[in-house]
């Protein structure tokens, strides 16, 4: 082989010749402050319930939820967003459950509140799709169709019972017009200024929430696709954007986060507030099928999936795996 001076002058493998090198030339670190541990705690059961389609998680009862918000604590975990199951005799068709000061999300945000203080921020689900008996994200007008306006009003009082609980911060998922908004003025005029919100701001209408509907008891009929974004859409998230900010929100969140990597990256791009993604059910089902089959590699497949959220702008990182993966940083 014919050697023409110091050809090639530049070689980027040097930099990737050993694990140390890689270690400090890398661009993007996971830190466990990163990660946020979405929780399902279940009303009526002393023992935790496997959830069938997400190996490894299950539905809380009030003492595991407890013991898995210290071991989040321990590993450095940054906040744990709980979502309720309530018993299906208590859901009804406007998801009163979610509003009472005695329903089991606002039980769980008192347990996990005496546990561990203020040493894990304490999110919750702001959202009627768990609580109503046709599990849809708001009430239903006369024609069956969610009534966005209705909903807002509901969505304010059940902010108001959350933050009376001690919640840090509220995440209304629902997908209404203005709810943002609503809820800031619900919170301020509660004497809940310090509560923050972690808006929900562009989230699809998504194949892969199969697993979650089993994680919450889902009664739903039909689809969410009239309030919940179109796969096919760039635009529309950056309007949501716009107004969640002009809303209020102290935080904006892209749901799914894999499949839509490209718009987590234009809103990160584009705001100066905290950017969350949640790495849903269906992604976390994925791998673990996937690895169960001998596929992937577990291990390495759940930092590579993290590792690029984090890369394409997202501050803050929803998984299933966030005390498992925080523990290995």
């Amino acid at each position: 082989m014919t050697v023409y001076g110091s050809f090639p002058g530049a070689r980027p493998r040097r930099l990737r010749t050993t694990p140390a090198m890689r270690r400090m030339v890398a661009e993007t670190r996971l830190h466990p402050a990163d990660l946020i541990l979405p929780a399902f705690v279940r009303e009526g059961i002393a023992e935790p319930v496997p959830i069938q389609a997400m190996p490894g998680v299950v539905q809380h009862s009030l003492g595991t939820l407890r013991k898995a918000a210290v071991e989040a604590v321990s590993a450095g975990v940054a906040g744990i967003m709980l979502f309720g199951v309530p018993e299906d005799e208590k859901k009804d068709a406007a998801g009163t459950a979610g509003t009472d000061p005695d329903g089991i999300l606002q039980v769980a945000i008192r347990a996990v509140k005496e546990e561990v203080g203020d040493e894990l921020v304490i999110m919750s689900d702001l959202c009627l799709d768990e609580y109503t008996d046709h599990g849809h994200c708001g009430v239903l007008d006369e024609d069956g169709r969610v009534d966005n306006d209705a909903t807002l009003e509901r969505y304010a009082e059940m902010a108001q019972v959350q933050a009376d609980a001690g919640v840090h911060v509220v995440g209304p998922s629902g997908m209404m017009d203005g709810q943002v908004g609503v809820i800031r003025d619900a919170l301020d005029q509660t004497g809940h200024e310090d509560v923050s919100i972690l808006a929900y701001t562009a989230k699809y209408s998504s194949a892969f929430y199969g697993p979650f509907r089993e994680a919450v008891g889902s009664s739903l009929r039909g689809d969410r696709k009239t309030y919940q974004q179109d796969p096919a859409n760039t635009r529309e998230s950056m309007r949501e954007l716009a107004l969640d900010l002009d809303e209020g929100a102290d935080m904006v969140m892209v749901k799914p986060a894999g499949p839509y990597l490209d718009i987590l990256a234009k809103v990160a791009a584009s705001v100066d507030v905290p950017v969350a993604a949640y790495q849903i059910s269906g992604e976390y089902a994925m791998i673990e099928a996937a690895a169960e089959k001998g596929w992937i590699e577990r291990d390495r497949a759940i930092l590579e999936t993290l590792t690029g959220i984090k890369r394409a702008g997202a501050h803050m990182i929803l998984t299933y795996w966030a005390t498992e993966v925080a523990k290995g940083l």
